[in-house]
């Protein structure tokens, strides 16, 4: 483990800071954040993935290519990330290809975040998204540990077998509908026999999906909430829009792989609820991972019919929703200007380096 004391050491001898991304999942957003409040930036792309960046040269200042995404964990790419006085920001795709153990254990680079909290994302872990939602008393799906108890629709969640950003996602409403959907995903590769076994089956929850995203640090005055949006999903999205009739005259595999996000607003009288709910989640987490949160997280929940707020997901880090940056009116609200995540990191970061508190925002 890394101690928090060495990654403080090497922040407090940056002197003009730079912004460090891996070239996948929320980079651009990450990096235009950044050159909005002048920041230089820094992409680690793989091989044969570096094209947007090289589109959008405007906000890459220095694009470098790997072979593979885990080489930026490399010790020549570590202390030339010290070196260049650069901050890494984190999102789900760094913590995925470099993994928990790289991230907590040897990477020896400052990272806007918690460390020790990115792994509370995965539903597998002790202290994990469920626990930390049961500590700040939010709503969160029933669980079924057991598939033979399923008694109602409810939603199964899997790692893929070969992806490992996405999660094959099926409903399913009796333990014979487990058995038998869950058997054509394992023959079709789809998913593997042993993931399926750490899986986590979630009543289904029924309502209006909405992504609720939040920021805080520990220098923050309060949480902020950033905006709303909602994920478009292949190909589920669009086949739900087909009349019924076709719908039952077809037989394909659905899959929810989120493919794009559009923007969404909340009424009015729900707002407190929301606010709330993010304030209860970032004092449960303190108490439980200190020093907290550090930096964005979003609340990914159903309105029910009766306006009640369930928490069906917990994204711990850039949740990736790029369509906040252009349609979120709370940030104007607030601050008097529209912006999503990446700017918000980027004010932090400033902010932090104007008053000297950056080991304060970083492990």
């Amino acid at each position: 483990m890394i101690k928090s004391s060495e990654i403080k050491k090497i922040v407090n001898d940056y002197s003009d800071v730079k912004i460090g991304v891996l070239g996948s999942h929320s980079a651009l957003e990450i990096m235009d954040g950044a050159k909005d409040e002048n920041f230089e930036t820094t992409v680690f792309c793989q091989k044969g993935r570096e094209g947007p960046y090289q589109r959008f040269n405007r906000i890459a200042d220095q694009i470098v290519i790997l072979n593979k995404f885990k080489d930026m964990a490399s010790a020549k790419n570590q202390k030339m990330l010290r070196d260049s006085n650069t901050i890494v920001v984190p999102h789900r795709s760094l913590t995925v290809y470099l993994g928990y153990k790289t991230i907590e254990d040897s990477f020896k680079v400052p990272i806007f975040g918690n460390r020790k909290l990115f792994q509370a994302e995965e539903r597998t872990v002790k202290k994990g998204q469920y626990y930390l939602l049961e500590k700040a008393r939010i709503k969160y799906p029933k669980l079924f540990k057991d598939p033979k108890r399923i008694n109602k629709p409810c939603i199964v969640k899997v790692q893929e077998k070969k992806r490992p950003l996405e999660r094959a996602f099926f409903t399913v409403s009796s333990y014979k509908d487990y058995k038998e959907k869950s058997e054509v995903k394992i023959k079709q590769g789809i998913i593997a026999r042993k993931d399926l076994q750490k899986a986590s089956i979630e009543e289904l929850a029924i309502g209006t999906y909405m992504n609720f995203n939040f920021f805080h640090t520990p220098i923050s005055k309060q949480v902020d909430f950033i905006g709303i949006e909602r994920r478009l999903q292949t190909n589920i999205h669009d086949y739900n829009a087909l009349p019924a009739k076709e719908q039952l005259e077809m037989d394909i595999d659905l899959q929810n792989i989120e493919v794009g996000h559009t923007p969404a607003s909340i009424r009015e009288s729900l707002l407190e609820k929301v606010i709330k709910m993010g304030d209860k989640f970032v004092a449960a987490v303190k108490k439980e991972y200190a020093p907290g949160i550090i930096g964005p997280f979003s609340l990914q929940s159903v309105i029910t019919k009766d306006l009640e707020l369930i928490v069906y997901d917990v994204s711990l880090r850039v949740p990736g929703n790029p369509i906040v940056a252009t349609t979120s009116p709370y940030t104007k609200y607030q601050y008097g200007q529209t912006f999503g995540v990446g700017r918000r990191i980027a004010m932090e970061i400033k902010r932090a380096q104007e008053e000297d508190r950056l080991d304060e925002i970083v492990t």
